[in-house]
């Protein structure tokens, strides 16, 4: 098979994004359906980052949206033959630990785990029905969100629980996997003498979580057994005592209330009662809202110190995701909780963005990153498809 162009895939409840590549990575096309429960809105550009289209669409079936992306792809193959799609799956279980063609065993087999991850994995899986519906016999892969942190130790993976509910599949998983995948192959582009080390990875946007690497592989993670572990996040709770919960529900409330209170309410927009915006509440000038960024520096340098003991020490630092990319001052914050760790930005640095901040005097490397998840999928999609 002549593996031309690949389209990636990235479903959400509301959203979808798409990006359309070249075999060498080369990005074609790249978009976005927003709204899509209430008043979906496309948007896409073009390699050069011009905008290609910009409309309001029916609401519809995700065959209809699906339909319009792959019609869009169609007008910008420039002769190239469409080979595979490519989709992110949150959740791979124990099973699924690298990209995976997705026949109908694998499909029946993910649908298993809809109940790990109930506010994402449907949605993955209904692109993938969706697409099939929209084109028979176009190859789909998937590639798991849970799959970098399958090198985690039996240790790291493991909760206090009785043996057979770990068996049963309760156990930490780690999320955000494709991103530290594309972070891990950027340092050691940039500086192979200390990915090769213990790295922490910040990947630090509305939905945030942290890693430990060593070597380029995970030794641990703040995510757990779900996205709602870990850091505060923009309407996560993030690591929470579970005596919470079984007080709340010992109050009455009911199961489906509290996650969605766990997963839309809480958070930054829960705290501050203001917005799960950090551009927002930065600019704020009220407590509330200098309470909800004191709290996620907080809880990021402490996650990050208990990382850096799953190490057993700190070589590099590396911040991502919108939080993490483009926000200096939570850097800088964060930065100076780690001091102790010998953690010191260059303010000039930090404020320009540029891709190496640590002062001079620093004995631990920083870097921000832009992450690129799309890519990730399109080098597995193109690595399965032929």
């Amino acid at each position: 098979m002549t593996s031309d162009a690949v389209l990636t895939l990235n479903c959400g409840s509301s959203s979808i994004k798409f990006a359309l590549f070249e075999r060498g990575g080369g990005r074609l096309l790249r978009g976005r359906i927003e709204n899509l429960g209430s008043e979906p809105h496309l948007q896409a550009w073009n390699a050069d980052g011009a905008l290609l289209v910009e409309e309001k669409c029916k609401a519809g079936t995700h065959e209809s949206f699906f339909r319009q992306i792959l019609s869009l792809a169609d007008d910008n193959l420039e002769g190239r033959h469409l080979a595979a799609v490519g989709h992110r799956v949150v959740h791979g279980g124990d099973e699924f630990t690298a990209p995976r063609l997705l026949t109908e065993p694998v499909r029946k087999a993910l649908k298993k785990l809809d109940e790990l991850a109930p506010l994402h994995q449907p949605h993955n899986l209904a692109a993938i029905d969706a697409v099939s519906r929209v084109r028979p016999g176009l190859p789909q892969i998937a590639c798991f969100d849970t799959a970098f942190h399958q090198t985690m130790s039996a240790t790291a993976r493991r909760f206090g629980l009785p043996l057979i509910l770990e068996r049963s599949g309760l156990r930490r998983y780690g999320f955000h996997g494709l991103s530290y995948e594309f972070i891990a192959g950027r340092l050691r582009e940039l500086a192979p003498e200390v990915a090769s080390g213990r790295v922490l990875v910040a990947h630090l946007g509305s939905g945030a979580s942290m890693c430990a690497m060593h070597n380029g592989r995970s030794v641990d993670t703040s995510m757990g057994f779900s996205p709602l572990d870990g850091l505060v996040m923009g309407t996560r709770c993030g690591a929470l005592d579970p005596g919470v919960l079984l007080y709340l529900l010992r109050q009455g409330l009911h199961a489906s209330t509290l996650e969605n209170m766990l997963y839309s309410q809480a958070g930054l927009l829960g705290v501050s009662g203001i917005s799960a915006d950090m551009r927002v509440l930065l600019a704020s000038k009220s407590v509330e809202a200098s309470d909800a960024v004191d709290l996620f520096v907080f809880r990021a340098a402490r996650e990050a110190a208990a990382l850096v003991s799953s190490m057993g020490g700190l070589d590099g630092i590396a911040f991502t995701a919108g939080i993490g990319e483009n926000s200096p001052e939570i850097r800088q914050r964060i930065g100076e909780r780690l001091a102790w760790l010998g953690l010191s930005l260059e303010p000039a640095a930090n404020r320009e963005n540029r891709t190496e901040i640590q002062a001079p005097a620093s004995r631990v490397r920083a870097w921000v990153l832009p992450t690129d998840e799309e890519l990730v999928i399109a080098r597995h999609t193109f690595s399965l498809a032929g």
